[in-house]
């Protein structure tokens, strides 16, 4: 042929490679993830048959990294940080060194440099987010409290990753690399360089970019044409990387990450993220087909102990840190065990750490083909652990004195305090959850002056609501211990407006057990949920839509009838 084709036969065979294997990995209940590196292990260098271009590979890799970067910073909400920043802050930073320190404990033990033991480390010790986020959407969790702990730790290690990646190939050479040339700067220059350029970027993009990328979309989107508000956010995300690496020095992961934070700022936002979904999904497809085609399989044959040391690291030694931790810190069983299994995988950041840490010659190649591993196997098993938490919780609340004293009610925030007002204890409304929707609830309540006990699963929101002088208790309502405290027997009506009702009949029959007349008012965004709760006694549901769509027809009908 007359031009080459090695672009198009890279990405024909590694997308429709990824859609086979990925569909066999959904058929089998595991991550389509493993599918596509799969995909990658198959057209890589390392196995027999088609060979794809691993330098074209590489570049459609790059742009599959400033995407899902883009597509991180833009879901990214500062908000729903701070709510749980008192657990997922120093939760995570502890786990990270904790996992570092066992990382790099077994690669000292293999006889690695220091800095291959620390990138060993750090690339065990972070979780993928794209891997969490579809595990919990797939539990129906996501929204929920424990759901945003678990996101709001992975954001946490997803800064903390952003951070080291800016700040690896100024100390490499101390590290042990050997990328620097004799002519290069001191290290303390070149690193104080650095840290400027970011934080000059920073600003630059905290101060303009939250003005001038909205007002941007704005006009975009006043001309109406879809593929121009697509090419805008597109275009957006991958200049801002390319700037960023080019003006000020900085990875094209940590541009589009904070590409996608300023795009957030717009009330586009959302649209933004559901043009570009399609795009973001394509090449993220592609930058984990280029992933597996580093892997090389002989490694399980070569290093088995060594590749089941990695995994135990991965999947028992970041658990228990976890668990532990959220224990510590007096949140319950189920919220530990939910979040250990969040964190018992690695994925994208793993890989981009470890890529860099091969190009500044700090981790052997046999290390990246370990956590290239450990990844597969890590992120294959990890529905499997989900699948573990409830009986595993039953279980040890069976067999374990322990399990059941850290499960007695002695916090005080779980009970109310003696001093509240005789009003809130007897005919009051209890109210489960206290978000956007849980407040309006409270705000009606207040103005009505009908009483009311918020039953919350966030020990913070608790405590402001205390402050403000508001009867408050701090747990799970599906535990009949936490409606006790809340006095549901004397209550009149329970109201359940969280977004996510996972446990709502464990409510409404502990709530009936103590209270046989109380009414309950719930929240629901599922229809066929909807429709089955409706036919309980006592019972009214809102449906979110439903509720939205005859608002809209009242206002419709109310309009044109005056015309």
């Amino acid at each position: 042929m007359p031009h080459s084709i090695s672009l198009i036969n890279t990405v024909a065979t590694g997308l429709g490679l990824a859609l086979v294997l990925g569909f066999l990995a959904a058929r089998l209940r595991l991550p389509a993830l493993v599918g596509y590196l799969l995909a990658g292990v198959i057209i890589g260098p390392f196995t027999p048959g088609f060979v794809a271009d691993a330098e074209i590979a590489s570049q459609l890799a790059e742009i599959g990294v400033m995407l899902l970067m883009f597509g991180v910073g833009l879901h990214f909400s500062l908000d729903d940080l701070l709510a749980v920043r008192k657990i997922a802050l120093p939760g995570a930073l502890v786990q990270m060194a904790v996992a570092t320190m066992l990382g790099g404990a077994l690669a000292t033990w293999w006889g690695w440099s220091l800095g291959g033991a620390l990138v060993f480390g750090l690339a065990l010790s972070v979780a993928s987010t794209v891997v969490l986020l579809r595990a919990l959407e797939s539990l129906g969790i996501l929204e929920s409290f424990t759901g945003r702990i678990a996101v709001g730790w992975l954001v946490v290690e997803d800064l903390a990753m952003v951070l080291v990646l800016v700040l690896l190939p100024p100390v490499a050479e101390v590290l042990g690399g050997g990328t620097r040339g004799p002519a290069a700067a001191p290290v303390w220059q070149t690193l104080g360089l650095t840290l400027l350029q970011v934080g000059g970027f920073v600003l630059l993009m905290l101060v303009v970019g939250r003005r001038v990328f909205p007002w941007l979309l704005w006009q975009v989107t006043r001309t109406g044409s879809r593929e121009l508000f697509t090419l805008c956010v597109v275009a957006a995300a991958v200049s801002i990387a390319f700037a960023a690496a080019a003006l000020f020095g900085v990875s094209f992961a940590l541009g589009a990450f904070f590409a996608g934070m300023v795009m957030r700022e717009s009330e586009f936002s959302h649209r933004a993220a559901e043009e570009s979904l399609p795009l973001r999904d394509a090449f993220a497809v592609l930058f984990f087909v280029s992933v597996g085609m580093l892997f090389d399989p002989s490694v399980l044959i070569d290093y088995p102990l060594q590749v089941l040391a990695v995994v135990l690291v991965i999947v028992v030694g970041k658990s228990i840190a976890a668990c532990a931790l959220v224990l510590l810190m007096r949140y319950p069983l189920g919220t530990a065990l939910t979040v250990s299994a969040s964190l018992a995988q690695i994925g994208e950041f793993s890989f981009i750490l470890a890529s860099l840490g091969v190009a500044e010659g700090l981790l052997p190649k046999e290390g990246q083909s370990m956590l290239l591993a450990g990844a597969l196997i890590s992120i294959a098993s990890n529905p499997l652990w989900f699948g573990l938490i409830e009986p595993l919780q039953k279980w040890l609340h069976a067999h374990s004195s322990l399990v059941r004293g850290l499960a007695q009610r002695d916090d005080p925030l779980a009970e109310l305090p003696m001093s509240t007002e005789a009003k809130y204890l007897s005919r009051q409304v209890v109210l489960v959850g206290y978000g956007r929707v849980g407040r309006r609830i409270a705000a009606e309540l207040t103005a009505h002056d009908i009483p009311f006990v918020v039953a919350e699963q966030n020990r913070e929101l608790v405590e402001k609501l205390r402050a403000e002088g508001k009867a408050a208790v701090w747990g799970d309502a599906a535990d009949p211990a936490v409606l006790i405290q809340a006095h549901i027997a004397r209550a009149r009506v329970l109201v359940v407006a969280t977004a996510d009702a996972i446990n709502v009949r464990q409510m409404m029959e502990a709530a009936r057990t103590l209270n046989p007349a109380i009414e309950t008012v719930i929240r629901s965004h599922n229809e066929d949920e909807a429709r089955l709760l409706t036919q309980e006694v006592a019972v009214t549901v809102f449906l979110g839509e439903q509720e939205l769509a005859q608002s809209m027809a009242r206002a419709v009908v109310s309009r044109a009838a005056l015309a």
